[in-house]
């Protein structure tokens, strides 16, 4: 086993797994927590590739912050520079990527993967990525992508996948400790996107716990039909699990029993170098 895994309606968008509005409810009555910023930023992030363009009854539904509070986010979002509107319907404009600009231009960790990515997809000639776990979510920190895009949701930096079908999301998942992953599998709520996906809390904990012990994870199909990703994770100087490397094939091109032999060994060689430096 692996010794370092082993410590470590249709006009309404759809409702989103624990609501920010429940989360930003559970600091009720922490003097230090700004309410206001929090439903801000909930705001910005309930527009996704696939809703653009959200009117404030979509938003105030997928956040379950009460339409009032959405309008004033959204008023000052405008006055900012950060939204724009055409009466009806709201979007975020080019500036929010500031925001995200500040976090990768001061983070050591997508700076330094990036060669490594990009060295990955010359040499697999497939996209490969990086992400954290951020909630019940991966975040994509970093990305070396291809022409071909494999899936419908068009990933970038900055792109949110459920962790629990996601083979970069079952290595952070398998990271986590017993108690953190257990309240995890009994609170979270899974879905089968395709009829491969494992998606019972009693399987997950069996998949995550086979992830523990190899130290890599092959998921086949169980995000999106045609869809077969690996990944291995990356470590802090501690030994701890700090994110995950994958790379994205299409199931018709790449078989699993090459993604074990041909692409695994050249991933893991990447995470050792890159975790290295990190130590540095």
């Amino acid at each position: 086993m692996n010794d370092q895994m082993r410590t470590s309606t249709s006009s309404i968008a759809p409702p989103i797994v624990a609501s920010p509005a429940k989360r930003i409810q559970a600091f009720t009555g922490d003097p230090d927590f700004m309410a206001s910023l929090a439903r801000g930023l909930a705001v910005v992030q309930a527009f996704q590739e696939r809703k653009r363009h959200l009117t404030i009854a979509q938003i105030s539904h997928r956040t379950e912050i009460p339409r009032a509070a959405v309008r004033r986010c959204l008023y000052t979002l405008i006055k900012l520079g950060y939204a724009t509107t055409d009466g009806r319907t709201y979007s975020l404009l080019p500036k929010v990527l500031t925001l995200g600009h500040a976090y990768l231009s001061s983070t050591p960790l997508a700076v330094s993967a990036q060669p490594y990515l990009d060295r990955m997809s010359e040499q697999l000639h497939e996209a490969c990525n990086m992400a954290t776990l951020e909630g019940d979510d991966i975040l994509y920190i970093a990305r070396s992508a291809t022409t071909q895009r494999l899936i419908s949701v068009d990933l970038s930096v900055g792109g949110r996948l459920p962790a629990y079908c996601t083979s970069m999301g079952r290595i952070l998942l398998a990271a986590l400790d017993d108690v953190t992953l257990h309240e995890y599998l009994a609170n979270g709520e899974f879905q089968a996107k395709t009829s491969r996906t494992v998606h019972t809390p009693q399987a997950l904990l069996e998949c995550l716990q086979q992830v523990r012990e190899q130290g890599w994870c092959i998921v086949d199909q169980e995000l999106e039909q045609g869809l077969r990703s690996i990944a291995v994770p990356v470590y802090d100087a501690s030994g701890q699990v700090l994110a995950a490397l994958n790379v994205s094939t299409h199931a018709g091109r790449v078989t699993r029993t090459e993604l074990e032999q041909r692409f695994l060994p050249i991933m893991l060689s990447s995470s050792r170098e890159l975790s290295a430096q990190l130590f540095t």
